[in-house]
């Protein structure tokens, strides 16, 4: 029994803190403008529970991830409170390396390189930068295992540099260290991720190199007012250190679980500003509870329907369908006949729940979005199972920062006709992933699918286009989608 993580990014991160249920600020004039309003960078990642059998004599956990944005989204690791110290994971992983004698009923190094790249023969899926095929794989196969491998962690490194040959930032290889965690959070903490219980500041952290090459641990993502946003810690601080253990040579997994502890207690950290910034010393609160994700109001809009309600979408947490739900009904409730979502700065996060939040809107039997792998034939075509819970004429604003879980929202609001798109072209990220063991204890992360809009589009490198630059009329808006059901029917 193994379960299955479904996150946004190749590594993920905590929730911020629980604040009142829902938020209805007091009424404002709707300027609806692009540059108006932003949400926060997150990461989150949803569990669900299956059976797999193994393969490749590995132990498969499959994860979906939603990946891509370095820059602004964080690599997303998950992060929990772990039973497992993180001495004790270091002494897992110096016990493995201690002695490269090999008991004889123990792997061999040249079977864990095998292992690996038996795993990308099967499983990898090149994502358009053409650098893989049969051939140069066999080839890379007869360069790694032509001599004999003395010791554990020469077979390790052969295995990162013969994943990195692939040009994939997303497809590398885990310590045994790094996936002990990662086996952590998957296997004893799947009560906690349900709900997403969680304990921790609300960073997203990701390993970046120097010019020296050494690697640098650098905060490329913030829950909006999380702890950390709250105390002070901004996007491109490198962290220095936690409760005054440096951090340098330490990974994003060894760091993510350091910052771990019970909810309410403090955890000091030290950072450094950007790349020439100041050096502070920040104490940081930690938190457990998801945050609503739902910002919403009810607005007049010049030359348009009487009233509009705006709803915002911060992130795809374990609330946001629920929470959407709530406002959407409230907001109708309230008088509104026509509705905007804004996605606006929504890097993703539970893939599922943006799925279960397009199919509020959409007929049944209408796509959500295709899965496609490595085999042209295994397309998975995901569709609402139901009757929309809200027949709305829907505006949805998007910019550079509108990414996965939002641009399969979007995605399939607009080609089901249900929704125009509104501002910039979207990031573009949408990959799925998985994360395999290998015999000794340490793991491959490998890019083995993408997402695919329903009207067939390659969401991941491309984006996608708005229909309009600037808001538009809803008279507008309502011929748009005439247009588009026409199309569809005839």
């Amino acid at each position: 029994m193994v379960s299955h993580l479904l996150c946004n990014s190749p590594l993920s991160f905590s929730p911020p803190p629980h604040p009142p249920a829902l938020r209805r600020p007091k009424s404002n004039s709707l300027t609806l403008s692009l540059k108006n309003l932003t949400a926060a960078p997150k990461s989150i990642c949803w569990l669900k529970s299956s059976t797999i059998t193994q393969t490749l004599t590995s132990s498969i956990l499959s994860v979906a991830l939603s990946l891509g944005l370095f820059y602004a989204s964080p690599s997303d690791v998950i992060s929990l409170e772990l039973n497992t110290s993180h001495e004790e994971l270091n002494c897992v992983e110096d016990e493995i390396y201690a002695d490269d004698r090999l008991p004889a009923q123990a792997v061999t190094n040249e079977e864990i390189v095998k292992e690996a790249w038996d795993i990308v023969n099967e499983s990898y899926l090149d994502t358009g930068r053409r650098r893989w095929s049969p051939d140069f794989w066999l080839k890379k196969k007869d360069d790694v295992l032509g001599s004999a491998i003395q010791a554990r962690s020469r077979a390790h490194e052969i295995i990162k540099r013969m994943l990195a040959s692939l040009g994939d930032p997303y497809t590398r290889f885990l310590s045994p260290a790094d996936f002990l965690i990662q086996w952590h959070v998957l296997g004893q903490k799947f009560s906690k991720m349900a709900r997403y219980d969680m304990t921790g500041i609300g960073i997203n952290l990701r390993e970046i190199p120097d010019d020296s090459g050494v690697m640098k641990l650098k905060v490329l993502g913030l829950i909006l007012e999380g702890p950390a946003n709250s105390a002070g810690v901004k996007q491109g601080d490198e962290l220095l250190s936690i409760n005054g253990v440096d951090v340098k040579g330490k990974s994003a997994f060894e760091a993510s679980s350091m910052l771990q502890g019970p909810s309410e207690t403090f955890v000091n950290i030290t950072v450094k500003h950007g790349n020439c910034g100041p050096v502070q010393s920040i104490t940081v609160q930690r938190q457990s509870t998801a945050k609503s994700p739902v910002f919403y109001r009810l607005e007049q809009v010049k030359n348009g329907p009487s009233s509009v309600g705006y709803v915002h979408l911060k992130e795809f947490n374990s609330l946001a369908r629920k929470d959407l739900v709530i406002a959407m009904r409230r907001l109708q409730d309230m008088g509104a006949s026509y509705f905007v979502l804004d996605l606006r700065d929504n890097l993703g996060g539970l893939v599922q729940a943006g799925i279960e939040i397009a199919k509020l809107f959409l007929d049944k039997g209408e796509t959500v979005t295709y899965t496609v792998g490595r085999d042209p034939l295994s397309v998975k075509q995901i569709v609402a199972d139901s009757s929309p819970l809200f027949s709305y004429p829907l505006i949805v604003l998007v910019n550079k920062n509108t990414a996965s879980a939002s641009e399969i929202v979007a995605t399939a609001l607009h080609d089901n006709c249900k929704a125009v798109l509104v501002g910039e072209r979207t990031y573009g990220k949408g990959l799925i992933q998985s994360v395999f063991e290998l015999n000794d204890g340490s793991g491959v992360v490998v890019t083995i699918g993408k997402y695919v809009t329903p009207n067939h589009m390659d969401i991941n490198g491309n984006g996608i286009d708005p229909d309009f630059r600037n808001f538009p009329a809803w008279n507008d808006v309502t011929k748009y989608l005439s247009a588009c059901h026409k199309s569809q029917e005839g």
